[in-house]
């Protein structure tokens, strides 16, 4: 059954009890993140259904009291989170019908009524377009276009029949660019990263799952619209700074967050557009639902990788290094 018909008939089962009125997006981590294209693509476009993306134990811990069974819960993780399986039976218990993405079978798979097996965006071999995030947003396009329909559905469809290939060119692009940055940024002891709008989850992500969690280096993440509202004040010719630049909506918050940082900034100012990476082969209608399956495979794939070469730190040693539960 493909998430269509998933999706189709879950509406169908939600019928006599008033139909889908909610959707709520449960992951930890990376996961999480992965999820935000789906609550930005809801927010933006669904008329009637409540969209909410929580943290796995956000939720299990003050799980919000819309959730019933007019609610579809959408459960991320690889490999089993403990307390995203958690979330998962709490979502369940209140009524929600649940739907699991996952790369390996765990509880999770047990739990959820339906599940989704995706391809990890770290694995070359991947195609970007059954990420999580990829199916994520496939999952919300499908709920407002069966509920309410959406008018841009088959030209979104036509997108993700290309996106693995706009992400093998962009990131044969960018191999030498992280080379370079990646060189000039191995002594770093703090990288921030800026990004905002559809983008604002891969910029989120590079920082707490690339950058800190993977080369143990601090990492803060600036929403663009916010930058100009405190984080500025620390700009100088010596900071380190990578700026993602969205096609979309808030392209101009970015745009001047680039004009300060070139004026202000050093050298070490590092700018990265979706234009770059060739996001305007997507038609014009959707292409802003798009900027995080391009961005976050590239940044984790090509310049997450490039700084771990450069400063010699293993990612995959330093990212289980620890053992102890808390």
């Amino acid at each position: 059954m493909d998430i269509r018909e998933i999706i189709e008939k879950i509406a169908r089962e939600k019928e006599s009890a008033g139909g889908i009125k909610s959707v709520v997006w449960l992951a930890a981590g990376g996961s999480n993140g992965g999820n935000y294209p789906a609550q930005y693509f809801m927010d933006r476009e669904a008329k009637t259904i409540r969209s909410q993306m929580f943290t796995s134990n956000e939720f299990v811990y003050a799980p919000p009291k819309f959730v019933n069974e007019n609610t579809i819960a959408v459960i991320t993780s690889m490999r089993g989170t403990p307390e995203t399986c958690v979330a998962a039976q709490i979502a369940r218990d209140m009524g929600a019908t649940t739907i699991g993405l996952y790369v390996q079978e765990s509880l999770l798979t047990e739990t959820c009524e339906y599940n989704v097996k995706y391809d990890s965006i770290m694995f070359d071999e991947s195609d970007q377009s059954r990420t999580n995030s990829s199916l994520g947003l496939r999952i919300a396009m499908d709920i407002v276009d069966v509920t309410e329909g959406y008018d841009n559905y088959d030209d979104a469809m036509s997108a993700f029949t290309i996106l693995d290939c706009v992400y093998n060119d962009a990131k044969a692009y960018c191999l030498p660019l992280a080379e370079q940055w990646a060189e000039k940024n191995k002594d770093e002891k703090i990288i921030s990263v800026l990004s905002s709008g559809p983008a604002f989850a891969a910029g989120y992500t590079f920082s707490i799952c690339n950058i800190m969690e993977m080369l143990q280096i601090q990492s803060p993440t600036v929403n663009s619209c916010e930058f100009f509202h405190g984080p500025f004040e620390v700009v100088d010719k010596k900071g380190s700074f990578f700026l993602l630049v969205a096609e979309g909506r808030t392209r101009r918050a970015d745009e001047r967050a680039v004009k300060f940082l070139k004026e202000y900034g050093g050298d070490k100012v590092y700018i990265l557009d979706a234009k770059e990476l060739g996001i305007n082969r997507f038609k014009d209608t959707v292409c802003e639902y798009f900027n995080h399956m391009l961005f976050a495979p590239i940044l984790n794939n090509v310049y997450m990788k490039a700084l771990s070469k450069a400063t010699k730190v293993d990612y995959m040693t330093r990212r289980y290094m620890w053992k102890v539960e808390y």
